[in-house]
């Protein structure tokens, strides 16, 4: 199996494999809500269990939305590609 770099610079995606020359320029992979998901229902249960003050919850829940998503939004990205090419979704040429 070859493997080539899918990403130019953090979240561009290349226009065609160096490898394989598939096209890679009209694929369409929205950033699944996974961490909306994820950090909505903590901050919602932290609430209703412990109701803390609006600062507080800013305190908590922002910084940890930010890691996360710096954290999954290129894996994700590239999962999401990854099954478009595996499902022929046809934004993918080759």
């Amino acid at each position: 199996m070859q493997r080539g770099p899918l990403f130019h610079g953090f979240l561009s995606v290349r226009a065609r494999c160096p490898v394989c020359a598939v096209d890679l320029s009209a694929q369409g992979s929205g950033d699944g809500p996974i961490v909306g998901a994820v950090v909505g229902t903590r901050a919602l249960l932290v609430e209703v269990t412990y109701g803390p003050p609006v600062w507080l919850h800013l305190l908590l829940w922002l910084p940890l939305t930010m890691a996360l998503v710096l954290a999954l939004m290129r894996p994700s990205k590239a999962v999401l590609i990854a099954l478009q090419y595996k499902h022929k979704a046809g934004e993918i040429r080759e």
